[in-house]
């Protein structure tokens, strides 16, 4: 379950569903990337084709990425449970 956003914005489309500042041609594909972070029980069940999950190195707690579009990604931590410091980002 999410429990916590770095990204005001991303915390804004997650609980209204739209956001003026994140380009609205990526609102339907960060719902999705969303809602599969706030059902997961596994890192495991990130392994899907489109999302590109992986771990990002040197990060201590470990962060973790979904692919969204171009050099945008959703990245987080994972504390077995919950998903956390949710953020919208281009790291690349």
């Amino acid at each position: 379950m999410i429990k916590s956003f770095k990204s005001k914005s991303l915390a804004e489309l997650w609980n209204t569903g739209k956001s003026g500042k994140i380009d609205a041609r990526m609102h339907k594909r960060l719902m999705v990337r969303l809602s599969r972070l706030d059902a997961l029980v596994s890192l495991d069940e990130l392994n899907l084709p489109g999302f590109d999950f992986h771990p990002l190195r040197g990060f201590d707690p470990a962060r973790y990425t979904v692919h969204i579009n171009g050099p945008w990604c959703v990245t987080f931590e994972f504390d077995g449970n919950d998903i956390l410091a949710v953020d919208f980002e281009q790291y690349h």
